[in-house]
């Protein structure tokens, strides 16, 4: 198995120089059917990366988490009752939105890593991507939220399977598979396990977010990421491998759009968008219309976006 770039970088400084480092990625994750809440991100603070929630407008900005250990990569429970995230990348934990009952998963891979969880439909379970130091496997692993029922459900064609994503319907996870050339795909499987098919075409850097739109239909993400002398814009795409659509057509390498996630309400995108050393988290309609700030330009720098539900 050739170990996800990510990965790689992070384990790196938690293993000998002769064992294998291996990827983490962030976490991918779909946005159930609701009213809109909330949206939570990471971003750099004097603790490392933390966990903040917004509202829409702009307004009430908070910062969740506050250590220790860095909190990367946040998904919401449907209810919008917790958010999970990775703890210092190797960790799954949960907390409340309001910064309370924060826990940690005891990690059943003390020589790799488990992270980026996302929720299932149901609020009882928790996709999230493995890194099995021992068998040197990356794979899509599931569990209920309390760490019980650990199971494997597959990895990508590759040998590598992250950020993991949970169709609306609870039938299917997706997941991004990085082949031998080190650009990107985004495969899915059934999520009881078996074979794995291709959903995007091959992307120059894609991203290591996507989520799925709350019905169903489409699933968002954006090419070129890591690729400092390219523009990066927001695609959607449906589950089966049809309808690639681009919703930005930026043209310079210092304009770069990167996918958060869908509204509960699936009218709305959410991402991030770059110019230079300036970062604004944006949202825009699903057909790409509609751009609106949440938080204007500044050095501040969200990432790893997910769209909560509202009061219902």
């Amino acid at each position: 198995m050739r170990p996800t770039r990510r990965l790689a970088y992070l384990l790196a400084g938690l293993v000998t120089a002769t064992a294998i480092a291996v990827p983490v990625a962030p976490p991918a994750s779909a946005t159930f059917p609701a009213k809109n809440g909330l949206l939570a991100f990471q971003a750099v603070t004097a603790d490392g990366n933390q966990i903040f929630t917004v509202r829409p407008n702009g307004k009430d900005m908070r910062q969740v988490t506050d250590g220790p250990g860095e909190a990367t990569t946040p998904d919401w429970s449907p209810d919008g009752a917790w958010l999970a995230y990775s703890l210092d990348e190797c960790t799954v934990a949960l907390v409340r939105p309001d910064g309370r009952d924060q826990r940690t998963i005891p990690s059943q891979h003390p020589e790799g890593c488990e992270t980026a969880p996302a929720f299932t439909p149901d609020g009882r379970h928790l996709v999230f991507e493995v890194y099995d130091a021992v068998n040197n496997d990356n794979a899509v692993w599931i569990m209920g939220i309390d760490g019980s029922g650990r199971r494997r459900i597959g990895t990508g064609p590759y040998g590598t399977a992250a950020t993991p994503a949970v169709s609306p319907d609870g039938q299917t996870v997706s997941f991004l598979s990085l082949p031998p050339d080190e650009r990107g795909e985004i495969w899915a499987m059934d999520l009881a396990g078996g074979v794995a098919h291709q959903v995007s075409p091959t992307l120059n850097g894609i991203t290591f977010k996507h989520d799925w739109a709350p019905d169903g239909s489409r699933l968002v993400m954006s090419d070129n990421a890591d690729q400092a002398d390219r523009p990066v814009n927001v695609v959607t795409i449906r589950p089966d491998g049809t309808g690639l659509r681009y919703l930005t057509d930026f043209r310079r390498p210092d304009e770069r759009a990167l996918a958060g996630g869908y509204s509960p309400d699936g009218k709305w995108i959410s991402y991030r968008l770059e110019k230079g050393s300036r970062n604004a988290l944006m949202v825009m309609r699903t057909d790409g219309r509609g751009s609106r700030t949440v938080l204007p330009f500044s050095s501040f720098r969200p990432r790893n976006i997910d769209w909560g539900p509202g009061g219902r």
